[in-house]
């Protein structure tokens, strides 16, 4: 089998802490060069991660005939500008979280994927078995009747997650933080965090049609949202709640989801999901039944791994997809409108 060859472009926190490290885990693919705007973290990375060479130009990765696929890790909304580059050129797309900050180009790049013969994979990737075994619950009746689910995920801030890339960088402590300016990142805790909410009760429960939100600036310097609370309204009828923010320094990542009969759990920080049953249906004080959920049975990939695994195959994937990442994008954006207009907003898009 011939390498999948690969070109990354960005060299963010994101592309030193997710991409190459994953990527080195994939079979019969290779990054072969980066694109970025500091030197000396181009070549810091090549050394790290083995990749043979660099360039500061996006735009010679993306039309170098000898690539086949361009991870797309640059800050949100320049996102589906690169991407619409790489499809146009023939290059098989793996696109960082958010896909976007408008639901214009979203629709755009959805358009782009659907005419092109290309594998898009859109972060966040949700495809994990934890979250399968939930959406098979919900899926074959375990939980009877589902009706409401939450899921929460938070962490410390920008400053927090930069301080890490900094050390795995081995660079100077840098205070001018993209996230925090609203000019350059458009979208505060909700785009960053709050998809990952999102994400999973989409991936676990379907289609959201409705949305109302409420955001917050508490605690960091900046004019965007740091904190989040969502109610989704399924199509399935199921009530859910996503919440997020940048002011948790005890990190939570994490769902539940609730039914007549059961619920999942997956405790924070964790890959662990627990079924709970109650013990007696006349004594409410009764102890639950509760057993973990085994979930061997489902494919664990990373997403650079599922991603080279469906271009392989001429395919696209089964849920962390350009249509996915739409509808993703879509809440987030009618829940920021919602927060501004003090109502609820309908959801148009469907997966």
């Amino acid at each position: 089998m011939s390498t999948f060859r690969v070109g990354v472009i960005g060299t963010g926190g994101i592309a030193s802490k997710l991409h190459l490290p994953e990527m080195q885990e994939v079979e019969n693919a290779e990054v072969v060069v980066l694109a970025g705007r500091k030197q000396s973290r181009l070549e810091t990375l090549c050394n790290k991660f083995n990749v043979p060479r660099w360039t500061h130009s996006y735009e010679e990765i993306i039309a170098d005939p000898e690539i086949d696929g361009v991870i797309i890790a640059v800050p949100h909304p320049l996102h589906v500008k690169y991407g619409l580059m790489a499809l146009k050129a023939g290059k098989h797309v793996h696109i960082q979280k958010p896909l976007s900050t408008s639901l214009i180009e979203s629709e755009q790049f959805v358009e782009a994927v659907n005419a092109s013969d290309r594998t898009v994979l859109a972060l966040p990737y949700v495809s994990k078995p934890h979250v399968l075994a939930a959406r098979e619950a919900v899926q074959s009746g375990t939980l009877g009747t589902v009706s409401s689910a939450t899921a929460r995920f938070s962490h410390g801030g920008p400053e927090v997650y930069y301080a890490t890339i900094q050390e795995i960088l081995q660079e100077d402590p840098d205070d001018d933080l993209w996230f925090f300016d609203a000019q350059k990142a458009d979208v505060g805790a909700l785009f960053d965090m709050g998809v990952y909410s999102i994400a999973h009760l989409v991936a676990i429960l379907g289609s959201v049609k409705a949305v109302t939100c409420r955001v917050a600036t508490l605690a960091k310097p900046t004019e965007l949202e740091d904190t989040a609370t969502i109610i989704l309204e399924f199509e399935s009828g199921v009530l859910g709640t996503a919440e997020t923010g940048w002011c948790d320094g005890a990190r939570t990542y994490g769902f539940s989801i609730h039914g007549t009969d059961a619920k999942v759990t997956n405790p924070s920080l964790t890959s662990d999901l627990i079924l709970s049953r109650p013990s007696s249906l006349v004594d409410e004080d009764a102890p639950l039944i509760e057993e973990s959920v085994e979930t061997g049975g489902y494919p664990d990939l990373n997403s650079h791994q599922e991603w080279v695994t469906c271009a392989r195959k001429g395919k696209q994937p089964d849920i962390s997809n350009a249509n996915f990442a739409r509808h993703v994008t879509e809440i987030m954006l009618k829940s920021l409108q919602s927060s501004r207009e003090g109502r609820t907003v309908k959801i148009d898009s469907r997966i």
